[in-house]
């Protein structure tokens, strides 16, 4: 199949390396506002350069794959459903959830596949949890623990852009919580502070945080976030049921180091970066999007499931500048 590929910064030009090595495809199309970006791209990948989304459009793709900046994610899903061509979008929907929803609401009804990139429901370990909680391996939850921690935190232009650590970093926890345990969140509670970085403090932010949540069954969630975690990039997840209990993540090079008297665990390098941890979450991913596009599987994760866990990181927010529980029927009536 032929892929388009709208914006070539880091992650567009990951996803073209992951794609251009994927059999089922062919050819790309990539197009990007820094023609320079387009042109390296199309020299790496040996990929036709479009000047435009309505050129990459134009050229007879099968799919698009969208990993052009936030701003534009809302214009440029709604171009490729008008066009007819599925679509795989980088998190969020849109910068704010009341244009995510105005997202929903324009392609809801419209026979165009959309699939959200969140990485970790691709996850060998994710998946493996999600089996044993749906199977009822663990019994009945009772606690859930997610953390995500960054080994540096990004650039202060990036940092006052993100719309904050509970939207840009924690809403991958609080999406893969929900999917591992097929539940919803109905409350929150969120902290957080800053020891690191001042420009993280002047936008308005938090450096770490904590939040935790409710989840409609009762069972308790606890997240944890950090821009800083100098051993390196840690993703991990444990499940705790009334029979058993796992974890994800939990492997060699877990960037943690045990103090107990001759423990060698974890003897790996640690994991230094996001595409480090989840290079073959990423594969699998675009491996999915092309079954999406070829008819032979639904998308993973819609629209309406990425502005669940958008809704969750709004209210955490909320929770963390008001100092108070927040639940998520207040937000999406905000």
């Amino acid at each position: 199949m032929r892929i388009g590929i709208l914006g070539l910064g880091r992650i567009g030009a990951f996803h073209a390396e992951t794609l251009s090595g994927l059999d089922t495809v062919e050819s790309l199309v990539v197009s990007d506002p820094f023609a320079d970006a387009a042109k390296a791209a199309a020299e790496r990948f040996d990929a036709e350069v479009a000047d435009s989304p309505e050129a990459v459009l134009a050229a007879g793709v099968d799919g698009v794959v969208i990993a052009a900046a936030t701003d534009a994610h809302p214009g440029l899903i709604l171009a490729c459903v008008e066009a007819g061509v599925p679509v795989f979008c980088e998190k969020p929907v849109a910068r704010t959830m009341a244009e995510g929803v105005r997202v929903l609401k324009a392609v809801e009804d419209r026979d165009v596949p959309i699939q959200i990139g969140y990485n970790r429901r691709f996850d060998t370990g994710f998946v493996a949890a999600r089996e044993a909680v749906l199977g009822g391996e663990l019994g009945k939850l009772h606690t859930v623990r997610s953390t995500t921690l960054d080994p540096a935190p990004p650039p202060a232009a990036y940092v006052a852009a993100s719309g904050g650590i509970f939207r840009d970093c924690a809403v991958h926890d609080f999406d893969i919580i929900r999917w591992v345990t097929g539940r919803e969140v109905t409350e929150v509670y969120a902290v957080g502070g800053n020891r690191g970085a001042d420009y993280i403090k002047e936008a308005g932010d938090a450096d770490t945080t904590g939040a935790l949540l409710t989840l409609d069954d009762g069972t308790i969630a606890v997240v944890s976030n950090s821009r800083h975690n100098a051993r390196g990039y840690d993703v991990r997840m444990e499940i705790h049921g009334f029979t058993d209990s796992i974890a994800v993540g939990l492997e060699d090079k877990l960037p943690l180091r045990s103090v107990e008297p001759g423990v060698t665990f974890p003897a790996g390098t640690p994991h230094d970066f996001f595409m480090d941890r989840f290079t073959a979450a990423y594969r699998a991913e675009l491996t999915a999007f092309t079954e999406v596009v070829a008819g032979s599987r639904p998308s993973p994760c819609t629209v309406a499931d990425a502005l669940e866990a958008g809704w969750i990181a709004d209210a955490c927010t909320l929770s963390l500048h008001e100092h108070r529980p927040v639940s998520i029927e207040e937000v999406r009536r905000a």
